[in-house]
């Protein structure tokens, strides 16, 4: 039997990051050079917060395809406990650009609520990331907080 043992790696991403992450604009500023190594595929990331909503710290943890990128709530915590976080936020992109959730969005943001509360990891929000110029709303992003869902 195979035994492993897991390591957290820190590499700086983003220099001096003093204002909290709690506006949906912000997380997708914050995540846009993230989604702009794999353009044409869905990636999935959590971003892990402290207590006043500072990042400690981002985690990819899916790399999917066109039109999906699994993640399951296992994965998506799994970061956020090991580094200690009391929040997260979630964020995925849509290559295609517009921003609207799938029905595949909304069930694992309902998911990741439900898990959040096992965990005790609140879950901020989840980000949807598109361009602007493909969202008929013309702001390049979908807020599940903003629209009532979490």
């Amino acid at each position: 039997m195979r035994v492993y043992e897991a390591s957290l790696t820190y590499r700086l991403v983003h220099p001096g990051q003093k204002t909290a992450l709690t506006r949906p604009q912000d997380v997708a500023e914050y995540f846009r050079s993230a989604f702009e190594e794999t353009p044409t595929q869905e990636a999935f990331w959590v971003v892990m917060l402290n207590r006043k909503n500072h990042p400690l710290g981002r985690l990819r943890v899916s790399l999917g395809t066109l039109t999906s990128a699994l993640a399951h709530p296992r994965e998506v915590f799994r970061g956020a406990i090991l580094a200690s976080a009391s929040a997260i936020i979630a964020a995925h992109n849509h290559p295609s650009g517009d921003p609207a959730p799938s029905t595949a969005d909304i069930a694992l943001t309902r998911q990741l609520r439900e898990a959040s509360k096992v965990v005790d990891i609140a879950l901020i929000d989840h980000v949807i990331v598109g361009d602007p110029a493909a969202d008929p709303t013309g702001r390049g992003f979908y807020s599940f907080r903003e629209a009532g869902l979490l």
